[in-house]
């Protein structure tokens, strides 16, 4: 079985800074599916947040696979929390055309430490005692997320970021803390949303402040002769305590190279390009550069 999961972001918005291509097309997301199944990968990971999303995939039909996906934010003038969470999910199966989905995630893990937090947990309980969700946890940006949360809360299922760059899972001491919990861990970002695939040319001038990585990468990429998609999964694949690396692809191709890469994985030692400036590693704040 393929430790892959299939990032569906892009069958719903036009997503990544290296996309080329816009948002994937249903005949492209159908071929893609098959593909998936073909070559052993079981798991699509997305969210109400990502535009047509859900209903793409509940389009194309989604049989066999596991699904996770996330709740969005719960609004600031939300009276009944419990009604709002099985409303989402109500209407995410119907998107979906599933009865019951894998994993549900929350977007903002904050929400679980603020004032509907606990109501929010329960009503997640009560959906997986219902058998509409398997799994219950939370997608987060950073490790430290997880300082808090773990006090309070016992997680079935952690989605965070992890690549060469951003190795704060594994530094943080939590990849083996929550292994050790009984949590199952899913990784994303394993490109850096496409930044790490870039030729040193067409890097940003925006990335520019972090050259030192860029030339770095480069150099090790002609020394080793390898390809960066090969580099940038044999780095999570190499750690045993990750379930499930989510990978996004914009078409076919993509993805055949994505499942090539893990067939052919390799044990390599790592160029140190680690760095814990938010600015480069949470995409969410590139557009502040």
């Amino acid at each position: 079985m393929s430790r892959l999961a299939l990032g569906s972001v892009q069958f719903g918005l036009s997503y990544g800074i290296a996309n080329q291509n816009g948002q994937v097309s249903s005949l492209n997301i159908k071929k893609m599916l098959h593909l998936a199944k073909a070559q052993g990968i079981d798991t699509i990971d997305t969210a109400i947040d990502y535009g047509e999303s859900e209903a793409s995939l509940g389009e194309v039909g989604v049989h066999g696979f596991k699904l996770v996906t996330k709740l969005p934010t719960v609004p600031n003038d939300c009276v009944n929390v419990n009604e709002w969470i099985h409303e989402q999910i109500k209407q995410s199966l119907i998107r979906l055309g599933v009865s019951s989905v894998y994993g549900l995630l929350l977007h903002r893990s904050e929400e679980l430490v603020g004032k509907h937090g606990k109501e929010i947990y329960k009503t997640l309980q009560d959906l997986k005692d219902l058998g509409q969700v398997e799994k219950v946890g939370v997608s987060i940006y950073s490790p430290s997320e997880l300082d808090v949360l773990a006090l309070k809360y016992k997680l079935d299922l952690v989605q965070a970021p992890f690549n060469l760059v951003d190795r704060r899972l594994q530094t943080s001491g939590w990849l083996n803390r929550l292994k050790n919990e009984g949590t199952e861990i899913h990784t994303r970002s394993a490109f850096l949303q496409g930044l790490l695939l870039m030729s040193r040319a067409a890097v940003p001038e925006k990335f520019m402040p972090w050259s030192e990585i860029w030339n770095k990468w480069q150099e090790w990429l002609t020394s080793e002769q390898i390809s960066a998609i090969q580099a940038c999964l044999d780095f999570p694949l190499a750690f045993p305590e990750i379930d499930r690396i989510v990978v996004g692809a914009e078409n076919v191709a993509q993805l055949e190279q994505i499942i090539k890469a893990e067939v052919s994985s390799s044990q390599v030692e790592f160029p140190n390009l680690s760095c814990e400036e938010e600015n480069l590693i949470n995409p969410s704040q590139w557009s502040r550069l």
